[in-house]
């Protein structure tokens, strides 16, 4: 037990080890609460006086959420040696988040969102001129707040120095991986002798190896064996490195650097957040001091990733999930950043939620937009055919170490390897099933198409009936034929005469493609048709399916690897390096199998369930009959009442001259019914144009 006047802790209770410190979990005497204690060694009192004061003082000056705070200094009774008290952090930091298997290739989005946030917010150092000079992922703590979201605090001010944005520095400070310019590099590194300065900017080459560690998992400078043992491979790197590149990896033994621009597929983060966020690594991981971001600028840009809102959408026949972040612009440049992640034309897009349309007015705020999530996005679906991508994902097999080796086992079973691996299989398998649960969940919003159908067939029923009785009366008219024996109307009949013709004509070439695609589409719609969703029930994975028994892999794993640790830190006696042993084989056994039931049963459901829904998608042109449909009506239906127009004013003439002088002759031609008939006429046009409102107004309902 060691303490201070108001503190005390165990030397066995150890947080953490440095050179220079070790950080304990201790207590105060007199409350219990616990707190986080820096205890300096020999080792640091050989630096400077000024060095040893700088971490007080800097600490002394921030007061910020997202900085560890500093509560007391005081003196460790034995020795008299300066101790820090600070905050307890006591979920580990982000090293021990990227630690966790399921993190082996990268943070979730939202996670790193607040990373990224966090870690802007520590803007809070250059107010106060500060330069950290070992910002790495071992020393940005985590704890969880208020809500029970993370909160990330930067801690460990022992190589931090005040410092103006025009001032430079010499002396070398920071972890080798993620050291700043490739100068700083060569000489702390390489041990290559030269008098070149540092600027505040030092910081920015670290922050954005941790960022680029915090999304992939994995470093962004990467020789064959690691940065440790290869330097001067991972030196000719970043030298070399051309602008706007943020990753090289070298594969193979002597092998060439292979370059990108981009993040690697196995990166969780959504390709919205990743177009946003490459461009902000590119320009602080910039070896060219000209072209590298200054702090302004950079958290001008991660500020404004922040500012943004994300709504989801789902490309229903591309079978993609797209998160476009935006800010609370209108809809109409929404639509248009739809357009560039989607590549569906915005006279094509047709949005759908929860089942119903959905119209966004072009000037309507995006935060009025629907509460969208992962599992409840706006659907896009396309008027035109495109193609169907659906999730991309990779998998790689485990490696297998031929050789027992307690101290390489207890990493080999970590990260990107067996642990890793399981769980990013695991991973990628829960998300091939939300993608399939997407795809099922719009088929079924498309029951739309139905309504459509059924509107489709009221309105072809209003037309027919407007055609009827546009015939008949146009036929009752052509019953005067006798007045043009009597030489009174001949003019008037021949145009009545001709119209019927044409609107025979017109009805009948209009009606019969119509009634033919009428029944093309029932036979696709009604139940046993090719657009019923029944084969969403019985193909693809389901969450009964095989994705719990990847996990239940993958919890195997981890125990192994938490043991493997534990035989690493001790010698271990025969028996239990036997067991040490077996459990080296169930790694490899659990490895296997995690393995198979991704690719025989996951990966190949999901590849089945996506050519199903590729061929639905294919005769989902339905829809495009559907509106070829009503345009072709409402074509029919203009057309009609231009000729019931005509017809009436033709036919409100006709009793007119037929009493004229010449009534009489006229009246022995006619028949008492037909005179009737033509009394009625004016009432008939009445209700007629009754129907044409009707319909006026069901068309308008139906656009």
């Amino acid at each position: 037990m060691q303490s201070t006047a108001n503190y005390l802790w165990l030397i066995s209770d150890l947080l953490g080890q440095g050179a220079t410190a070790n950080v304990y979990r201790g207590r105060h005497k007199k409350t219990g609460d616990l707190y986080a204690v820096k205890v300096f060694n020999n080792l640091s009192f050989l630096r400077p006086l000024d060095v040893q004061m700088r971490e007080f003082e800097v600490l002394k000056k921030l007061n910020h959420k997202n900085i560890v705070k500093l509560f007391a200094v005081e003196e460790e009774t034995n020795t008299r040696h300066k101790v820090l008290v600070m905050e307890y952090c006591p979920c580990g930091s982000l090293y021990t988040v990227l630690e966790e298997s399921t993190n082996a290739y990268g943070l979730p989005e939202d996670e790193f969102l607040i990373v990224l946030h966090d870690v802007a917010g520590m803007n809070h150092l250059r107010e106060y001129g500060i330069v950290h000079r070992d910002i790495k992922p071992g020393n940005i703590m985590r704890v969880i707040g208020e809500d029970g979201c993370s909160v990330y605090k930067l801690t460990d001010f022992g190589a931090a120095r005040e410092l103006e944005d025009d001032e430079q520095f010499q002396s070398l400070y920071g972890t080798e991986e993620y050291l700043q310019h490739p100068d700083m590099y060569e000489r702390a590194v390489l041990r290559k002798d030269h008098q070149k300065k540092y600027g505040a900017t030092v910081d920015l080459w670290s922050i954005g190896v941790t960022f680029y560690h915090a999304a992939t998992g994995s470093l962004p400078f990467r020789p064959f064996e690691g940065p440790r043992r290869n330097k001067e491979v991972r030196y000719k790197i970043i030298t070399e490195k051309p602008s706007g590149t943020i990753s090289g990896h070298q594969k193979s033994e002597n092998g060439k650097i292979e370059w990108s621009t981009e993040m690697p597929v196995s990166c969780s983060l959504s390709r919205g957040l990743q177009s946003l966020l490459t461009p902000v690594l590119a320009n602080i991981l910039e070896a060219d001091q000209e072209k590298c971001w200054g702090f302004d600028q950079f958290f001008a840009e991660t500020n404004d990733i922040l500012h943004r809102a994300v709504v989801y959408v789902f490309s229903l026949q591309q079978a993609t999930l797209h998160h476009v972040y935006i800010h609370e612009y209108n809809a109409a440049l929404f639509q248009d950043l739809l357009c560039r992640r989607t590549s569906i034309p915005l006279h094509n897009q047709e949005l759908l939620y929860e089942g119903r349309r959905l119209v966004l007015d072009s000037n309507r705020q995006a935060k009025t937009f629907p509460k969208t999530s992962r599992d409840n996005p706006i659907m896009v679906v396309s008027r035109e055919v495109v193609a169907t991508v659906g999730l991309i994902f990779e998998d790689s097999p485990p490696k297998v170490q031929p050789r027992y080796d307690l101290d390489l086992d207890a990493s080999y079973a970590k990260l990107q390897t067996f642990a890793g691996d399981v769980g990013h299989l695991w991973k990628t398998s829960e998300s091939l099933l939300v993608y399939q649960e997407l795809v099922r969940k719009g088929v079924r919003g498309l029951e739309l198409m139905k309504e459509d159908y059924n509107e489709i067939l009221h309105k072809k029923s209003e037309v027919f009936r407007l055609c009827s009785i546009c015939t008949q009366q146009l036929e009752k008219a052509e019953h005067l034929e006798v007045l043009m024996q009597a030489n009174m109307l001949t003019s008037e009949y021949e145009d009545i005469a001709d119209m019927h013709k044409k609107a025979l004509r017109q009805i009948s070439s209009s009606l019969d493609p119509i009634e033919r695609t009428t029944q093309d589409v029932k036979s696709k719609i009604l139940p046993g048709g090719v657009l019923t969703d029944s084969w969403t029930l019985q193909v693809g994975t389901h969450p009964e399916d095989r994705v719990e028994k990847i996990k239940v892999l993958l919890d195997a794993i981890t125990a192994i690897y938490q043991q493997f640790k534990k035989d690493k830190a001790e010698r271990l006696p025969y028996n239990e390096e036997q067991i040490h042993k077996f459990d080296r084989q169930k790694l490899v056994i659990h490895a296997g199998k995690a393995r198979s039931l991704f690719t025989d049963e996951c990966a190949m459901k999901y590849r089945l369930f996506i050519s199903k829904s590729e061929e639905w998608m294919k005769v989902h042109h339905v829809r495009k009959q559907l509106l070829g449909l009503s345009g072709q009506l409402i074509g029919v239906e203009k057309e009609v009442t231009v000729l019931l127009d005509r017809a009436a004013k033709l036919q409100e003439q006709l009793p007119q001259k037929v009493l004229v002088p010449n009534v009489m002759k006229a009246q022995s031609y006619l028949s008492p019914n037909t005179l009737v008939e033509m009394t009625l006429m004016k009432k008939l046009k009445e209700e007629m144009e009754g129907v044409v409102k009707e319909l006026a107004e069901n068309n308008h309902f139906l656009e």
